[in-house]
């Protein structure tokens, strides 16, 4: 997509961020929200769903999983408008309740255990009351194996992009999982000998099965 239809990673980031606000919005219909946003792509999409819930009128904070240093050029990007946009950016999670926590720490590179800060924000997602829903897949889990590590977000929810991976199948850490258009070509998926079809010809987020297929 990037080398060779030109499809930037900021435009996949937004795609996968505007669909999980939409998705917040039509499961939850939450007052206020916070974003565990961690330092690669997955992160840099919880953080364009924050600035679309911003929008909307949810009132939004975002913790973050590490400095500014650390975080990817384009992640760096949307923290930059939330900040001119007044969008709280909390050292530590807040004390008060949210009605829904949105996890955007960690994705499909995860490599090991989740250590240091990310774990601690895991640990706090898990033992809160408030229902958990991940970008891409659960903090924590293996997205090939569907082995989960200690910690692992357990969500209530997971909305997955392009296509869902085959360790979110059936895993107890994802809850009920969905599947969001981030613009991927039928060509990519050509190119790599997958049929796909067109899952999103009537809308852009899909609730999948335990097999993954469509509802």
């Amino acid at each position: 997509m990037l080398d060779e239809l030109h499809i930037d990673l900021i435009q996949m980031m937004e795609n996968a961020g505007r669909n999980l606000a939409d998705l917040a919005q039509r499961r939850y219909a939450p007052a206020h929200v916070v974003v565990l946003a961690g330092p690669g792509g997955n992160g840099g999409g919880g953080l364009v769903a924050a600035r679309h819930l911003a929008n909307r009128g949810v009132r939004v904070c975002v913790v973050l999983a590490t400095d500014d240093p650390h975080l990817a050029p384009a992640t760096l990007r949307q923290l930059d408008i939330l900040r001119r946009m007044n969008v709280p950016i909390l050292a530590e999670p807040p004390d008060h309740l949210a009605d829904v926590v949105i996890d955007a720490l960690l994705g499909y590179s995860l490599r090991g255990t989740p250590r240091g800060r990310a774990a601690s924000l895991i640990a706090w997602a898990n033992a809160g009351s408030a229902p958990v829903l991940s970008l891409d897949t659960p903090s924590g889990l293996d997205v090939t194996t569907g082995e989960a590590a200690d910690p692992c977000v357990g969500a209530d929810a997971t909305l997955t992009l392009a296509l869902p991976k085959v360790g979110l199948l059936g895993s107890a850490q994802v809850g009920r999982l969905y599947l969001a258009d981030i613009s991927v070509p039928p060509l990519v998926y050509g190119l790599l000998g997958l049929e796909v079809g067109h899952p999103f010809a009537t809308q852009p987020v899909i609730e999948l099965d335990d097999l993954g297929q469509p509802r």
